[in-house]
This record gives C-alpha cells, structure tokens and sequence, in this order.
C-alpha cells in the first residue's frame, strides 16, 4: 500500500468519523482513499471542502460535537490551515492533521522535503501553544502512528500533527493493520451535543480580560508539560558503542540507518537517534548519549531546522555538526555514508 492510503486505512481503523480536505500535491491519494472509504463505516462524512481554510474550520465543528476527525494537506495547504490550528489548541479540541510536506518555501516543488519542521514543532499559528507531532519513517509506521495520533489528541484535547514527507506518502510497502474501532465510539465529555438537562455551554477563543487568558495558557502549558514527561519517543540504532551519532527524522532517518550499516561494515562506529515526537523532542535521550560521545550529525532534508533542537539538548556538551539537502532533493544512503566517513576521519575517531 503507498503511505497515504495506508494513513487513509488506519484513520478509519481509528474511528475518524469527519474527513475534511482540499486536493493538494503529493498527499491526494489520502483525500481521494477517504472519499471513496470512509463510508463504509456508519455516520461517517466526507467534504471536499473549497480551500484549505474552509477545511480546518470545518474540523473545528466537529470536533466541537465530539467525533474523532482528521484533515490532511502538504506545505503550502497547511501554511493556510494555521489560523484554525491555534483556534483548535486555545479551545482544547482533539482533531488529527496530516502534513506530507514538500519543497519550499512558497509552492516550491512536490518532491519530499523535510521543510516543514520549524512550523510543525514551533506552533505555526499565532500565540502561545504547542501540538504533538510524530514523525514516521515507514508505511507501516504511517499506520501505526496514525491509530496513536487520534489516542494522543482525545487523551490530552490536542492537535496532532503527523509529519510525513512526499516520499513517504508515495513509496510502497507491505502493511499490517493492527488496530480496529467499535462501531460506535464513545462521545467525547464536554462535546456540545445539546444543552437538554443542563445549562447551555459556549466555547470561545477570544476573552478580553488578560488574566483570564494568562490562566487559559498556564493551564494549557501544564498540560504541554505533562505531555513531554509521559509520551516523548524515539529509536535507537547501535549507539551503544558508537563514536559518532547521526540523528535524523522521518524518511531521513531511513537513508541515515542505510549510512550507518555501511560505515558500520567499514569499521566506523556509528550509531543513530530516531526522534519519533518532534514534540516532544526527546532532549533527555540526547543529553544522556552525550555521556558517551560528544560527537553528533544532524542529517536533515533542509537547511537545518532540527539541529536547534539537538544543540538545545546538548547545552553545549557535545560537538554538532549538519548535513542537509534542501528544496526536495533526496540523497542517498552512499552520499550520506562518505559525509559520516569524512567527519568520522576529521575528528580523529579511527
């Protein structure tokens, strides 16, 4: 199954019960899976919507009742979704947003491209709020990750965000479902389903008392706090030992892990971090590698946007160095593999 469809698959397998979206290159095979899928569970809805904007305040109102809901774009689309993304995070709904991301800035290109991290982990919209993102690096991850986005975002009334790339939503790969939904999911507390029986409720985003909004955003940050502390992930692959540490996202981590076992053959010790949540950023797992070893390699499909992340981690306790191929340009595990080995030479590791 190609990534977006498998993404597509495990969203209904999770219970997505509204799909709003607007065509946009490389994530149209997601839109066009839920417009001809997601029907066959009971009371679902599928809307092309006339543009982005219009989609993700269409994800605001259902979320608002309560159902499980999803929306998916690349760059540019996502870009305009950000007003709505900030509304949903100050009124605390759940909604699932999928971004296979592409070169930028600007249209830029279709091609994959990691360019999307800054926007992604630093908020995006206006004010002062976070989202979840999980970064995947495989279809069957696409899958899993997804089931886990809608948990995430119900559990702590957030929006998450998956964070694929053109790549990932096209390449092709065996796939196992693992999960499946009741047919009638549980109706969320606090959804305005009508006020039969009790008072009537308003949720609102704008007050114009500054102490009330200080409170509304200590509260949220307490939350964001709790969530760095119970569901920061990432993998590792062979740091036990390792001299050299290559850390490295998504579809880029997949190209790294290929470097690595290469240098590996070649007698160099390497290893890699995988931060699964790019936010949560896993600092605490970085810090403590850098007891280990005070070399790290940021391997990027940009400019170098994560390795902010890594020398914040680091605090000065280890030495980082960036590789990185921006605008959509894909490199190979070989060309990956000789950045590792003259850095491993450079600094004096054999």
């Amino acid at each position: 199954m190609n990534g977006n469809s498998a993404i597509a698959e495990a969203a209904i397998r999770a219970g997505c019960q509204c799909y709003f979206g607007y065509p946009i290159t490389p994530q149209n095979e997601l839109t066009e899976y839920m417009a001809t899928h997601l029907s066959r569970r009971k009371g679902c809805t599928f809307i092309q919507a006339e543009s982005e904007v219009s989609a993700i305040n269409m994800v605001h109102g259902a979320s608002l009742v309560g159902v499980r809901v999803m929306t998916s774009s690349s760059s540019p689309g996502i870009s305009l979704k950000q007003e709505g993304i900030s509304y949903l995070a100050a009124c605390e709904l759940p909604a699932v947003i999928v971004n296979m991301s592409r070169g930028g800035p600007g249209l830029g290109s279709i091609a994959a491209s990691q360019s999307d991290y800054f926007q992604a982990t630093r908020g995006g919209g206006h004010g002062d709020y976070r989202t979840i993102v999980l970064a995947p690096s495989s279809v069957q991850e696409l899958a899993d990750i997804t089931h886990r986005a809608f948990d995430l975002a119900d559990k702590y009334r957030i929006p998450v965000i998956i964070l694929g790339d053109g790549m990932l939503g096209q390449m092709m790969e065996p796939i196992e479902f693992k999960h499946e939904a009741p047919t009638e999911l549980p109706i969320r507390s606090g959804a305005l389903r009508g006020a039969k029986g009790r008072p009537s409720k308003v949720i609102k985003t704008l007050t114009s008392n500054p102490a009330e909004l200080e409170e509304i955003n200590w509260s949220l940050y307490r939350r964001y706090q709790l969530i760095k502390k119970e569901e920061t992930s990432y993998e590792t692959f062979l740091v036990e030992d390792a001299k050299l540490i290559v850390v490295a996202f998504g579809i880029a981590a997949r190209i790294a892990r290929g470097a690595i076992k290469n240098a590996r053959t070649n007698g160099l010790k390497v290893g890699l971090l995988r931060p699964i949540t790019l936010w949560p950023f896993p600092s605490t797992k970085v810090e403590e590698l850098a007891n280990e070893t005070k070399n790290f390699l940021v391997f990027e499909m940009n400019m170098g946007q994560m390795i902010e992340d890594v020398q914040l981690a680091l605090q000065g306790k280890g030495e980082v160095s960036f590789y990185g191929r921006p605008g959509g340009v894909i490199p190979t595990p070989s060309e990956v593999f000789r950045v590792v080995s003259r850095l491993y030479y450079q600094k004096g590791l054999k």
